[in-house]
């Protein structure tokens, strides 16, 4: 098949997949334990490479990590590359986390995978909080409209970051049904309580007859994301963009920014392509979990074997 678009990591094979599962445990009085497996490799096949990434870190504001550790799935990981995840403790998975993990894990066979795994571990941090129990559960007691006030001051990183948490959306709590799947023990765990958080995410690349076919599932406690995109080959063309949402953190405002998705019918897979995409599905009046979804997607097919 004669293509204009490469994607390196389909290179002799017809189907690669990454897969993601991560957990939160309530591990500390005053952190957790996020947990992330990550592996790849072609479906229905041992994974060529993988690694599990554990972290003990607070919760917002400061998200700093006290301890990590690596271990590879597989033998494809520079040893060197797993034993720089000690050098983290100390670093807040904030901005300029990305410098950081560059610095202490070096650019051995793997670091960009266990990079990825540490990102994994940063954004389920953001999805648990350790919140008094009684704010917890009058929250929840109260409807979506507290569990969104709730999560603002739960999670000093969220107004703004995308349409359900910027002032455009807060009339739509009290114009409109929305309901939640939000759960006291998401803001305030019980002590010790494993598994407080679980998601598992699946890309999946794909070759069709003249296309390439890029999948992203994301489901957890609160979400449920199948991304499907289809790129004509010869062009670079996005010629299918479409996804469902089986859950959302609240139904009936979350639903607004996903029609944004169609933003992407027409796009051309190109180098600023990255920065269209920020413009398309994320910012304050859009989904950062579809954003991330896409974004995740491009750099996958970007990237070298």
């Amino acid at each position: 098949m004669t293509e204009g678009v490469v994607i390196p990591l389909l290179t002799g094979r017809d189907r690669w997949e990454r897969v993601v599962d991560g957990w939160c445990d309530n591990s500390h009085a005053d952190a957790f334990t996020h947990t992330v497996r990550l592996v790849e490799g072609t479906p229905g096949a041992d994974p060529d490479r993988g690694v599990e990434i554990v972290v003990v870190a607070t919760p917002s504001p400061g998200y700093e990590i006290r301890e990590a550790r690596a271990t590879a799935v597989g033998d494809a990981v520079d040893p060197a590359v797993l034993a720089g995840c000690a050098k983290l403790g100390g670093v807040a998975m904030v901005a300029g986390l990305g410098r950081r993990l560059a610095e202490a894990t070096g650019e051995g066979a793997g670091a960009s995978l266990v990079r990825d795994a540490v990102v994994e571990i940063a954004r389920l941090a953001r999805q648990v909080a350790k919140l008094p129990r009684d704010v917890a559960d009058r929250a929840v007691a109260a409807g979506a409209a507290a569990c969104r006030e709730t999560d603002q001051a739960g999670f000093a990183d969220l107004p703004d970051s995308c349409f359900t948490y910027s002032d455009a959306s807060r009339a739509l709590f009290t114009s409109r049904e929305v309901s939640t799947p939000m759960t006291a023990e998401l803001y305030s765990p019980r002590p010790g309580a494993p598994r407080v958080f679980v998601r598992r995410k699946v890309a999946r690349l794909e070759r069709l007859d003249g296309r390439v076919r890029l999948t992203h599932s994301m489901h957890d406690n609160v979400h449920g994301f199948d991304v499907v995109y289809e790129i004509d080959t010869a062009t670079g063309r996005f010629v299918r963009a479409e996804h469902t949402t089986s859950r959302l953190p609240y139904a009936g405002v979350c639903t607004e920014p996903q029609r944004r998705m169609a933003g992407m019918l027409g796009e051309t897979l190109d180098a600023g392509l990255a920065k269209r995409v920020q413009s398309h599905l994320g910012g304050r009046l859009g989904c950062a979990q579809l954003y991330d979804l896409t974004a995740d997607l491009l750099k996958l097919v970007a990237a070298p074997v």
